[in-house]
């Protein structure tokens, strides 16, 4: 049992007693915990099995989290409310080492977020992430520490899927041959971004690289954008994974798991809306390709998601969580009947950005 009481004086907060300490909220990676005080504070306990390196994780979000607040005064904005702020420990560190546990300490924002987005929600987390992007365009992303190396790399994506492939350490490549074969002819997408990034047709910005609507802080009454949260995996990277990772999840109709492919499909209602936010944000800052590539991004990242459950399923399930023996089975086949529907509606896509532009 944490002593939360002691816990907080090295953060220079003093409450009453262990009991005005609650957990808070539905993440996955991190034990998130809420004062009763006044004001309020988030309390979280770090996953130092994900992020190894924690020292250089909280640098990121320090560095981010500093720039964004001097942005938001300059336009006459609440650093408060419309960014993350590190409670720092009383000796100036971002976070404070209890035997092998480490805790930060955030002032709470007071909004809500969603896990079910529909067009108006999405139009405003467009909104939410156009504007963090336009905000940081001017960071030098080459500053922050890569927390996950390589995570949107999608030929390295790809290479680890040929080789479990390969491999076939469970004996499964068999059964599912048509999966493993649909997934290999989409071979032509992956190195799109990473060609343009080379070439500097497509910069190195700061990227959220977790863009779910969740992640989108809203006020309870108003449904506008407070904030953008959950800066753990803050790191370099392109526009184009944070607009195609959002629409991977917000423009499906269904949830990632569903079975039934026949109701899984790309909305193109909800691309528009995400689409039309977004754009409102950062089309005088973004560059021609990364206008041109927004529709294919959303594919790409559908895409490299799809493979990475594939591969998972042909090395025994070792990474994602799993409920059932073809768990990752039925979210590789979700995800890539998304990709296959997206590839028809590219054009369409294409359109809409236009629109907006």
């Amino acid at each position: 049992m944490v002593d939360f009481k002691a816990l907080l004086k090295n953060f220079g907060i003093e409450i009453c007693c262990n009991d005005c300490v609650h957990p808070y909220g539905d993440g996955h990676i991190n034990d998130t915990y809420i004062t009763d005080t006044d004001p309020k504070y988030i309390i979280q306990k770090i996953n130092t099995n994900v992020f190894k390196d924690y020292d250089r994780l909280m640098n990121n979000i320090a560095l981010v989290t500093e720039f964004l607040a001097n942005k938001i005064r300059e336009n006459g904005g609440d650093p408060a409310v419309e960014t993350l702020t590190i409670i720092k420990t009383v000796d100036g560190k971002n976070y404070y080492k209890l035997g092998d546990d480490v805790y930060r300490v955030y002032d709470f924002i007071n909004g809500v977020s969603y896990n079910l987005p529909n067009t108006q929600l999405l139009l405003e987390a467009g909104k939410a992430f156009g504007k963090f992007q336009n905000q940081l365009a001017d960071f030098d992303a080459s500053l922050l520490f890569e927390s996950i190396p390589n995570f949107h790399h999608t030929r390295k994506r790809f290479g680890n899927l040929v080789a479990a492939i390969e491999a076939d350490k469970m004996g499964r490549a068999a059964d599912i041959k048509a999966d493993i074969d649909f997934a290999l002819s989409c071979e032509k997408y992956v190195d799109v971004v990473l060609d343009g990034i080379a070439d500097g047709s497509i910069p190195l910005r700061v990227t959220h690289n977790d863009t779910k609507i969740n992640n989108v802080l809203f006020d309870a009454n108003t449904n506008k954008c407070l904030s953008v949260i959950d800066l753990d995996t803050v790191m370099p990277g392109s526009m184009l994974y944070d607009f195609g990772d959002a629409l991977r999840f917000g423009a499906s109709s269904a949830k990632e798991d569903e079975t039934d492919l026949s109701i899984v499909y790309c909305q193109l209602d909800k691309f528009e809306a995400f689409t039309e936010g977004f754009l409102s944000q950062v089309k005088d800052s973004a560059t021609p390709r990364e206008i041109e590539l927004l529709p294919l991004s959303v594919l790409l990242l559908t895409y490299e998601c799809g493979i990475r459950f594939l591969t998972d399923y042909l090395e025994g399930d070792t990474y994602f969580k799993i409920h059932y023996p073809q768990h990752n089975l039925d979210r590789a086949r979700n995800q890539l009947k998304l990709v296959a529907d997206i590839e028809t509606k590219l054009d369409a896509m294409s359109e809409i950005v236009k629109k907006y532009v």
